[in-house]
């Protein structure tokens, strides 16, 4: 297996990507932005926003975040940039302003409701409820992980009939529809103009990155990872504040040789 880079060399790397002949596909919490107590209080340096519009416009358009969150989550952290973005893991796609394209249906609101119903006051449990899937975060209370899967299994057990899947993340469960993933939302993503016919480049920090990185060979993209290792990673970053700079180095250089 090949080794990714060396730190400073995986920065030199992304740093020295041709813009014009790229699609650049960004994971959010862990990679862009820093992990908060909740992800409601996460914090979006103006720097980064800066760096982004200039890196979407480098790019001739083909710049996405691709993220957990909902596609109206990542417009208001990210305002007033309304980028390309998968949101939901897969389960929602803009490809240009004004078009989301749904690809998973909502989940029973009774079976969302029971679910909540573990973050009980002073339980330290945070619900995340995206309509489309349930996510349940745990950061503040790591004693909770076993009472949460024994909930989220009695919460599947009471809706037999709905086909469910439980997707774990740091220190969160996520229960959505099966077959919607960030890797698959990529895939169909790359046959979109402007993103068809570039070389995707990913960076991610999360399990729930793995179904992209394990597509990058198939699309002869290039994955880079934030503070672990992942197979088919060129590089990692050690933190989000040095993909901030790699992406910040990257468009002062597009502005460098720019018009």
């Amino acid at each position: 297996m090949t080794q990714p880079l060396a730190k400073h060399a995986a920065i030199d790397d992304f740093a020295g990507l041709d813009t014009r002949s790229i699609a650049l596909l960004l994971d959010v919490d862990g990679t862009l932005v820093d992990i908060a107590p909740s992800p409601h209080e996460v914090h979006v340096p103006d720097e980064l926003c800066r760096s982004l519009a200039r890196l979407l416009e480098l790019a001739g358009g083909a710049l996405a975040l691709v993220s957990g969150r909902p596609i109206a989550d990542l417009d208001r952290l990210f305002s007033p940039l309304k980028l390309p973005e998968i949101g939901g893991h897969g389960a929602e796609m803009r490809v240009r302003a004004g078009e989301v394209i749904p690809a998973a249906k909502a989940l029973p609101q009774a079976l969302r409701k029971l679910l909540a119903e573990a973050a009980t006051p002073g339980s330290g449990i945070v619900v995340e409820d995206k309509g489309y899937s349930l996510a349940l975060h745990f950061r503040n209370a790591p004693q909770q992980e076993g009472p949460l899967r024994a909930h989220i299994a009695a919460g599947r057990a009471a809706f037999p009939g709905e086909a469910l899947e439980v997707l774990p993340g740091k220190a969160m469960f996520e229960v959505k529809r099966p077959g919607v993933s960030k890797g698959e939302a990529v895939r169909a993503l790359m046959t979109h103009a402007p993103f068809a016919g570039r070389m995707p480049v990913f960076i991610g920090d999360d399990v729930t990155d793995e179904s992209v990185f394990a597509l990058l060979p198939e699309l002869g993209g290039k994955g880079f990872s934030v503070g672990r290792h992942f197979a088919n990673v060129t590089g990692i970053f050690e933190s989000p504040d040095e993909v901030r700079d790699a992406l910040r180095r990257l468009a002062s250089k597009g502005r460098a040789r720019g018009p």
